[in-house]
């Protein structure tokens, strides 16, 4: 029986790391990224004021200076939808919070039978499934920690990043 935790709860795993959290995003789009102002300005085709003070970059640069490792893999559409091109440029930002971000094609995703689903792996002990509504709104967030499928994610981590390119 799948195992759900609070967004409070999720958002409080990203500071009690011991060395990684990795990401693997396949969605075409995010509806909380269309409701901020940096979206709407890359929609109006503005250059994006990214706050690279706010809160979570600081807490990413703080862990980053502690050792711990934030990587990211970004399935891309041919061509990219607007929501994947607004991530495009979100990069420069999850760089400078200390992030690796890297892109793959959905046809090379496909290929590597990559799951078809967000999800964090931390510390490659435990993921997090995202699980979405139809109007692509975060409404879950499962936790995982049985060895076995955390392996399988593990694995699908190692075929995605030996393949995904930096951007």
């Amino acid at each position: 029986m799948p195992r759900f935790i609070t967004l409070a709860d999720f958002d409080g795993m990203f500071s009690g790391l011991a060395h990684s959290a990795w990401r693997l995003e396949s969605r075409r789009r995010y509806a909380s990224d269309e409701a901020t102002n940096t979206y709407r300005q890359f929609a109006a085709g503005l250059p994006v004021a990214w706050d690279l003070t706010d809160p979570w970059c600081t807490e990413r640069r703080e862990q980053v200076a502690l050792g711990r490792r934030f990587e990211r893999v970004r399935i891309l559409d041919d061509p990219a939808t607007e929501g994947q091109r607004y991530l495009l440029d979100n990069a420069r930002r999850n760089r400078a919070a200390g992030e690796d971000v890297r892109t793959l094609t959905r046809a090379q995703a496909d290929k590597l039978r990559l799951p078809d689903e967000d999800f964090w792996i931390f510390d490659a002990r435990v993921v997090t499934r995202l699980h979405f509504d139809a109007d692509d709104d975060l409404t879950r967030v499962e936790l995982i920690t049985d060895p076995g499928t955390v392996l399988r994610y593990c694995q699908a981590r190692e075929a995605a990043w030996q393949y995904a390119r930096t951007t």
